[in-house]
């Protein structure tokens, strides 16, 4: 592979460094409309690597690509051991992706992260993550026409070609669904005949308690372990990791969308929805001071669309009458309380229960995001 000799990629070693890997993205999307600012207090504790649980059972190393002395892309080289425990081979992720259009850089940037999994045992390049499948995921393929909902990605419309023109290609490709205000009454008649239809186990489903925060966090993390195992690229999160999330999540958590269904007194399943603070965000430009905390707070009451981020049960208690009760509760508290959209995301291509009950209920297909695949190491040209 021959790379432009004015392109240097380099690990961050320094302060500055890592201040420059931080803000390289402010930068690269100053002019684009649709991308939301993200927190950089939140990146900034998302990537140290002394501090997130993440990397008590994961390593990291971050990438600076400069051209001609200007830096014109980053990238994140992550090897999860927890992940890798009893698998082969063993699967190197890269994150944190960012670059301008130039398939030099690109093929710079990835010969790095390459190189590094590869020293590190790794025969397989998988991403993005950031930095795992459990956080942001995935490059933005297909619905560039509007912002990302929280927790999701965004990207310029040219990292699809980089990537394939680097040697990646497509693992999986996760669906993101759009369902809004008009489509509820019909939704609610077909959850509820599913619901009477199907002889679903008795359950009933109550709002998480936020007095007993911990101790239901610790009751999702259980159910979250063993109904996601079995899913394509699942990676085991830690008890600290889950509490790490629930305390990120818990200031805009609304009870009546965060939901536990019991059987016996024992959760079995649970759904969340959250509301879209990237609405709010992006007034912010990814800071809270001297006035971003304001404009957070001014327009956080003016949210009206949701991100559906999990729905899940235990195996014994996947029989569609029982998802179906606990979906149509979600769905009816959502609008009861003024939203009027909704997306459910993300979905992997394979899961096609999921796909088909989505489709089925008439909700619309509104972005494609694509994991990417290829050998770590140097591939053959």
């Amino acid at each position: 592979m021959v790379l432009s000799p004015s392109i240097q990629v380099a690990p961050v070693q320094s302060s500055a460094d890592m201040r420059r890997f931080l803000e390289f993205p402010y930068e690269h999307y100053r002019n684009d409309p649709n991308w939301v600012a993200p927190l950089r207090l939140d990146q900034r504790e998302l990537l140290d690597r002394t501090k997130h649980p993440f990397y008590q059972h994961a390593e990291m190393e971050c990438f600076l690509a400069r051209l001609n002395g200007r830096v014109c892309g980053r990238i994140a080289a992550i090897l999860d051991r927890d992940y890798n425990a009893a698998r082969e081979p063993k699967v190197g992720t890269f994150g944190f992706y960012e670059s301008v259009n130039s398939q030099s850089v690109a093929d710079a940037l990835f010969q790095a992260a390459r190189e590094w999994l590869a020293a590190r045992g790794a025969s397989v390049l998988r991403g993005p993550m950031n930095p795992s499948i459990n956080y942001e995921c995935g490059v933005l393929v297909d619905g560039f026409n509007s912002p990302p909902s929280v927790m999701t990605t965004f990207n310029p419309p040219y990292y699809e070609r980089l990537f394939e023109g680097a040697g990646l290609r497509e693992a999986r490709d996760l669906y993101a669904y759009r369902i809004t205000r008009d489509q509820v009454g019909m939704m609610l008649a077909k959850l509820d005949r599913a619901a009477r239809v199907c002889s679903a186990p008795a359950v009933r489903i109550r709002s998480v308690e936020l007095k007993r925060f911990d101790v239901e966090v610790e009751a999702v993390w259980n159910i979250y372990g063993a109904a996601w195992r079995q899913n394509w690229g699942a990676a085991p999160m830690t008890l600290d990791e889950f509490r790490h999330l629930g305390r990120q999540l818990k200031p805009i958590l609304i009870p009546k969308l965060a939901l536990i269904a019991e059987s016996a007194g024992q959760p079995v399943a649970f759904g969340l929805v959250i509301p879209d603070i990237n609405q709010a965000l992006k007034h912010a430009n990814g800071s809270l001071f001297p006035l971003g905390l304001l404009k957070v707070l001014y327009y956080k009451s003016k949210i009206r669309k949701l991100r559906v981020l999990v729905l899940g049960a235990l195996e014994e208690y996947r029989d569609p009458g029982a998802t179906a009760r606990l979906s149509a509760t979600l769905l009816r508290n959502a609008f009861e309380l003024g939203y009027r959209e909704a997306e459910c995301s993300w979905i992997v291509e394979d899961n096609r229960a999921a796909i088909r009950s989505l489709e089925f209920l008439g909700a619309e297909r509104s972005k494609t995001y694509r994991i990417y695949e290829g050998p770590a190491g140097i591939p053959e040209t």
